[in-house]
């Protein structure tokens, strides 16, 4: 089904993340603060401004279990906010970061978090009891550009990145006193900083990379509107490179390890999904819209492009009328977040959110059999 809820908060979103009980959203309006909202009956109402950065917010996360929220900016810092009564009291995070923080998440246990950057590095950090501060452990060397997202895997160990030099990367986070060897996987048998895979399959920016629910599939999107999906990248990775006959994606959900959701440029969520063989295609776009007439002009603009490509259409009059893309959906920009709202079952996911340049936060519904 479509959009079940659409919120216009601001003229434009940068990022945006869920309360454990998704009665409140926090989202940065493209400045430096993070604005917290609370839904009272049907109206949403402004109940904190958390402005401690100095630079545009490109990254917040809000823990499930401590109900902690971390933020990180162009400003290169980060700050996990803790709630103290009403007020959101703010801890600076010592990254030693020379570029801007882009992207955060925590890890699955809540124990450590990862900040990608624009100095070719990722920050783990995670909180010293002893000196009551966060700190970061950086991984180095490894990116030879920006580092665009993260992506924990189910085991808290493991992390995938993709950059914008087009690779995807995959790496050991393991940090002795803070991870267990309690882990059924290898991972924890695995130096921090270790590379595990690297994956060349784009030859463009590299976005949106994320782990299926079970750790086996990892997914991630080209500039180039190619989406890639890998399976068991760790002993003998196999992948699949879809091409996407519209504009690129920038992030991508999995709703559960045969169904996956992609967003980006087009406005409009795609989903895709995986057969009983594992081969994964495209599905449909989950927004419907309608399509409006173009021009004779239109038309015949398509057509020179056709002819310069090679591909040009045979016209019969100037008076063809052609479909234009379909316009008028939820969202009027480019999709620029994606988070998981509420599961069903174990691995199934049924409920989710989407933000974008249009300043809007849209709830959607997807029905996905167990």
């Amino acid at each position: 089904m479509a959009a079940v809820a659409v919120h216009q908060f601001a003229e434009c979103i940068t990022c945006h993340a869920w309360s454990p009980d998704q009665s409140m959203v926090a989202f940065c309006p493209n400045n430096s603060e993070v604005h917290i909202y609370k839904l009272f009956g049907e109206k949403w109402e402004k109940m904190h401004v958390l402005s401690k950065h100095d630079q545009i917010v490109c990254g917040i996360d809000w823990s499930l279990k401590s109900n902690k929220i971390v933020t990180v900016s162009h400003d290169r810092n980060s700050y996990v906010w803790s709630q103290d009564g009403t007020e959101w009291v703010p801890t600076l995070v010592i990254l030693r970061l020379n570029r801007a923080a882009l992207c955060v998440q925590w890890s699955p246990k809540e124990n450590k978090f990862a900040v990608g950057s624009g100095a070719k590095s990722i920050c783990i950090c995670y909180y010293e009891q002893e000196n009551n501060w966060w700190v970061s452990k950086l991984i180095r060397k490894r990116h030879e550009s920006s580092v665009t997202t993260v992506a924990w895997h189910p085991d808290n160990i493991l992390l995938a990145t993709t950059s914008t030099d087009g690779k995807c990367r995959v790496f050991s986070t393991f940090i002795k006193g803070v991870d267990s060897k309690e882990s059924e996987s290898s991972s924890s048998d695995l130096k921090f900083g270790e590379q595990i895979a690297q994956l060349d399959l784009s030859v463009t920016w590299a976005f949106g990379v994320r782990w299926s629910p079970s750790g086996t599939i990892l997914a991630y999107a080209g500039h180039n509107s190619m989406i890639h999906f890998i399976d068991d990248v760790k002993s003998n990775p196999s992948a699949q490179s879809i091409p996407l006959r519209d504009l690129p994606l920038r992030d991508i959900l999995f709703l559960s390890d045969r169904v996956a959701v992609g967003v980006g440029f087009d406005c409009n969520p795609m989903i895709f999904t995986a057969d009983d063989t594992g081969l994964w295609s495209f599905t449909k776009y989950l927004d419907q819209r309608k399509a409006a007439p173009s021009s004779s002009r239109g038309s015949q603009l398509s057509e020179a492009f056709g002819k310069l490509y090679g591909t040009s259409k045979q016209v019969p009059s100037n008076d063809t009328v052609e479909p234009s893309k379909p316009r008028g959906g939820a969202h009027e920009n480019c999709i620029t977040c994606i988070v998981p709202l509420s599961k069903r079952g174990n691995t199934t996911l049924c409920r989710f959110s989407t933000s974008g340049l249009d300043g809007k936060v849209v709830i959607w519904e997807l029905d996905i059999p167990k």
